[in-house]
C-alpha cells in the first residue's frame, strides 16, 4: 500500500503522481476514502501493537476484487502483509 507519508516526502513528481493514483485505485476498489483506508491501517497498527512489535515500514495493505462464488457478485478484500519484530509475552503486552 502506498504511504501517504512517503507520497509527500517524495521529491520525484512523477513518483508522486504514481503513488497517488495507486491510493485513489486502491481506495476507489474498496469504495471507500484514501483517507478512511488510512484510519484503518493505523487503527489495525494500535490493535497489533498491543501483542506484538511489528515493522511499520514493512507494512503493506492491499484491497483488491474477489469473486464471491455464493452471491455471484465481486466484493472487496483486505490484504496485510505485516512484519513481526517480536512477539509480546503476557508480561509485556500493553
Amino acid at each position: 500500500m502506498v504511504n501517504l507519508l512517503e507520497i509527500l516526502t517524495k521529491k520525484n513528481s512523477g513518483t508522486i503522481a504514481k503513488k497517488r493514483l495507486q491510493f485513489v485505485l486502491i481506495a476507489d476498489r474498496a469504495g471507500c476514502t484514501p483517507e478512511i483506508l488510512e484510519m484503518i491501517k493505523d487503527d489495525m497498527i494500535k490493535a497489533i501493537s498491543k501483542y506484538m512489535e511489528i515493522d511499520t515500514n514493512g507494512l503493506e495493505i492491499r484491497i483488491t476484487q474477489m469473486e464471491d462464488r455464493e452471491a455471484s457478485e465481486r466484493l472487496p478484500v483486505l490484504y496485510v502483509s505485516m512484519p513481526v519484530r517480536v512477539m509480546l509475552t503476557k508480561e509485556t503486552c500493553q
